[in-house]
């Protein structure tokens, strides 16, 4: 750990307006906490930011004293980029504020802010975009590295709907981003990470959604995964862009719903979500009900908020988690007999599998019109290793990573770099695929020294 002098501390603490906590405060080992538990970094100086100009304090500071630099949105990144050993932490962790031009369908964010503090604002109003599904996400890690969720057929990626930043680069300068201002980094930034600067305010488009929506759960037995998976397939190729349905292997957790004895068994989980009129919605969706004998159900209209908040319990901080993650421009018969082989020796309770479909708005973007270039992705499949011990660490990461591995011939061409863990970085050039020389680029004329390289990292 390497000591601050006081006197630089103290000369710090004089500029920024937000907090400085350093090693031996009360709050410091709190304050360091990240959503991801096999994350323990110990920053020399975590600087909690007020305001845009206490990034500028915190990146001089950082480069005057030899340190790295690491920035904490949401703090739910699975790599644990958020944290750095013996370096600045900038933390948003206090910049939460959202504000609507409702007129407009305009959002205007803090990077602290999660999905849950923007999706209460904008529904205030009748009003969403294409955000995550879990409530606690930060909205600054998920926008930069692209962003997906319910909303996504409907209305494309986060990154679809980002129509400016504000932001600080790595020499200290605040600057606008747009398409009409440094348009090279406001490519870059919508899917290229926190490479490139330090994003302050985020400006996304609106849309008319809910307040209430039609969502809930369809849950079949592990026995009939093949038809189910199947029947999906075949379904989801007619459905309308206002109808998503994710797949979730796993094994049950104990819902109300479901009888007592289907606790802890291997299930299908069909998770739906219609953003339209909800009579119109209830008969799109009853024909999944034929998919197989489910073990129960709860599906019906629901406040849209609500069901954003709806997988929450299922990925609370604390847990030890590793992911890895494919695209598929389809889901062949090959990918699903990996699917149902894998989710058939699930080595913790909280461990999954995933299916996302993304079909839709996303796939009608050009490859080359921001950093996020794969376009022909329909599913996002995620493995989702998750446990609470540490002596579960070598079974859970060799169940994804064979995973991984069996899937792999199926899987199309990139990857989502929200989901990369820190040991992928061999994946970059791959994720972002043609758009990678121009990503090197701009990372040179840009941050030419790479101070900012707690990511999924484009070096120069």
């Amino acid at each position: 750990m390497k000591i601050q002098s006081n006197e630089k501390i103290e000369t710090l603490k004089n500029k920024v307006k937000g907090q400085i906590v350093l090693p031996d405060d009360p709050n410091y080992d709190e304050v360091r906490e990240i959503w991801n538990a096999m994350i323990d970094r110990r920053p020399a100086v975590i600087v909690r930011c007020a305001e845009a100009d206490d990034v500028l304090h915190a990146i001089s500071y950082a480069r005057e004293n030899g340190l790295e630099i690491s920035i904490r949105g949401g703090g739910h990144n699975i790599a644990g980029s958020a944290l750095c050993d013996n370096g600045v932490v900038i933390d948003f962790s206090n910049m939460t504020n959202v504000s609507v031009d409702a007129q407009k369908r305009r959002a205007y964010v803090e990077p602290g802010a999660t999905l849950g503090d923007f999706d209460k604002a904008v529904q205030a109003h009748g009003l969403a975009t294409s955000v995550g599904i879990n409530s606690t996400t930060g909205i600054a890690g998920l926008t930069l590295g692209g962003g997906f969720g319910w909303l996504t057929r409907k209305y494309g990626m986060t990154i679809d709907n980002l129509v400016s930043a504000e932001m600080v680069t790595a020499d200290g300068r605040k600057i606008k981003v747009s398409g009409d201002e440094n348009t090279d980094l406001f490519w870059a930034i919508r899917g290229g990470g926190g490479n490139f600067g330090v994003i302050t305010q985020f400006e996304f488009s609106l849309y008319p959604v809910g307040p209430e929506i039609l969502a809930g759960l369809l849950v079949f037995p592990m026995g009939q995964a093949k038809q189910v998976l199947e029947k999906y397939r075949e379904f989801v190729k007619s459905a309308p862009e206002e109808l998503n349905i994710w797949v979730v292997l796993r094994k049950a957790p104990p819902l109300p719903f479901l009888p007592e004895n289907v606790h802890g068994k291997e299930v299908v989980v069909l998770a739906i979500f219609y953003a339209g009129d909800i009579s119109e919605g209830e008969k799109l969706i009853d024909p999944l009900r034929s998919f197989g004998d489910a073990y129960g159900e709860h599906i019906g209209a629901q406040p849209y908020v609500q069901w954003q908040q709806a997988f929450d319990p299922l990925l609370t901080p604390g847990a030890r988690n590793y992911w890895k993650s494919h695209n598929f421009t389809e889901l062949s018969d090959g990918v699903l007999e990996s699917i149902i082989e894998f989710a058939g020796k699930l080595p913790s309770p909280q461990c999954e599998i995933f299916i996302g479909l993304i079909e839709g708005a996303a796939n009608r973007v050009p490859s080359d019109a921001m950093a996020y270039g794969h376009r022909d992705a329909k599913f996002v499949l995620n493995v989702h290793g998750r446990w609470d011990e540490a002596v579960q660490d070598e079974t859970c990461i060799a169940w994804a990573r064979a995973f991984f591995e069996a899937s792999a011939p199926f899987a199309s061409a990139g990857a989502y770099v929200n989901f990369m863990t820190g040991d992928e970085g061999d994946r970059v050039a791959a994720a972002y695929g043609v758009n990678y020389a121009r990503l090197k680029q701009i990372k040179k004329k840009h941050d030419p020294e790479n101070v900012f390289h707690n990511n999924q990292n484009i070096k120069v």
